[in-house]
């Protein structure tokens, strides 16, 4: 399923509420998720925001392959675009439930998975903390999973990532 322009309501939920709608929805997480959740953007209920989200790979950013973060996000600004609030994530993740499942089904194997979308948002904390959200379906199962990299990790031209569109 294509991702399109999608408007998604982030934020209006408090962080249990956002968990149990996750669990009720069979969304499965990884540690990372997990640590990105506990974290204190989502210890306050924010009023909800209607976020139009798009996705871009790095081909249609017109960037070459290992193309690192913050000159695929540079490149997304430059383009109109702008990062997603780092809570953005868990609430894409309910939005998008009909997720085409990945062609690839190992669940870590080092490297971004073939057909996850990587919300592109500012890091929520230190090197040492995960980055940030992507979403993945493994199996028909919906994944929410955190990852880290630093700001030397190449991404490939078929890693897609979600922005906030202007």
């Amino acid at each position: 399923m294509e991702f399109g322009i999608r408007q998604i309501a982030v934020g209006g939920l408090e962080r249990g509420e956002l968990l149990q709608r996750m669990v009720l929805a069979g969304v499965q997480l990884n540690d990372y998720a997990k640590m990105l959740l506990a974290h204190r953007i989502f210890n306050e209920v924010v009023p909800a925001n209607n976020l139009p989200l798009i996705s871009r790979n790095l081909q249609q950013l017109g960037l070459d392959a290992g193309a690192t973060l913050p000159r695929i996000f540079e490149r997304a600004v430059s383009r109109g675009m702008q990062l997603c609030p780092a809570m953005t994530g868990p609430y894409l993740r309910l939005d998008f439930l009909d997720q085409a499942s990945s062609s690839h089904s190992v669940l870590s194997d080092g490297k971004k998975p073939a057909d996850s979308l990587t919300v592109a948002s500012a890091a929520p904390g230190n090197q040492e903390f995960p980055r940030g959200f992507y979403l993945r379906m493994v199996d028909g199962v919906p994944w929410l999973r955190g990852y880290r990299c630093d700001d030397a990790h190449g991404f490939t031209l078929d890693d897609t990532f979600i922005f906030q569109s202007r």
